[in-house]
């Protein structure tokens, strides 16, 4: 029972998220023509698939991350190749980050596939039953696609940014015209 009120609580939140942008997105259509809507939007997308695609390369360039193997850390890759099958997921590449900060995340694209890295501060920090935990929690994430579903409401919050940011410059660009032509001064 606890898994279908997740799934009721996650399809909720994306609902209420979906159905406020698209009044905002109504709103602004009608302050906006569709072309200059339709631009924006697809542009949005364009760049936040590009990001998702791309994001995997550069988070392994920013965190320093290395794949490891079994070979490499036999109780770690143990650990997650037990809780993915138990899970009744493929099995993500494992990945450790030399960082002595206690962190582990879980991430991946098309492109690489899911991904769990570590920290070596996590596994410093922590014991191997605290450590079986936090990827669990990882876990959890590839299982429910979180990493796809933060990617599509991401976009939302995009959108309006460049709707907005356009909505300023064009005000500011035609306002100020109007004002030297003597079509939007004040009655006299």
């Amino acid at each position: 029972m606890g898994t279908l009120k997740l799934k009721f609580a996650m399809l909720s939140t994306l609902a209420v998220i979906i159905g406020l942008s698209t009044l905002f997105l109504t709103i602004i259509l009608s302050l906006l023509g569709v072309f200059d809507i339709l631009t924006l939007g697809v542009f949005v997308i364009f760049m936040n698939v590009l990001q998702w695609l791309i994001a995997p390369y550069l988070i392994d360039a920013m965190y320093r991350t290395r794949k490891i193997s079994k070979a490499e850390e036999p109780e770690l890759y143990e650990v997650v190749e037990r809780l993915s099958a138990k899970s009744g997921i493929k099995m993500p590449e494992l990945r450790i980050a030399q960082i002595q900060i206690p962190n582990a995340f879980a991430y991946g694209s098309p492109l690489t596939g899911n991904r769990v890295a570590v920290t070596t501060g996590l596994l410093n920090t922590l014991d191997m039953e605290e450590v079986e935990a936090v990827i669990g929690h990882e876990i959890g994430h590839l299982k429910h696609r979180d990493v796809q579903v933060m990617m599509f409401v991401s976009l939302l919050p995009a959108i309006f940014y460049y709707v907005g940011y356009s909505l300023m410059w064009s005000s500011m660009y035609y306002g100020s015209g109007r004002d030297r032509r003597g079509n939007g001064g004040a009655l006299a």
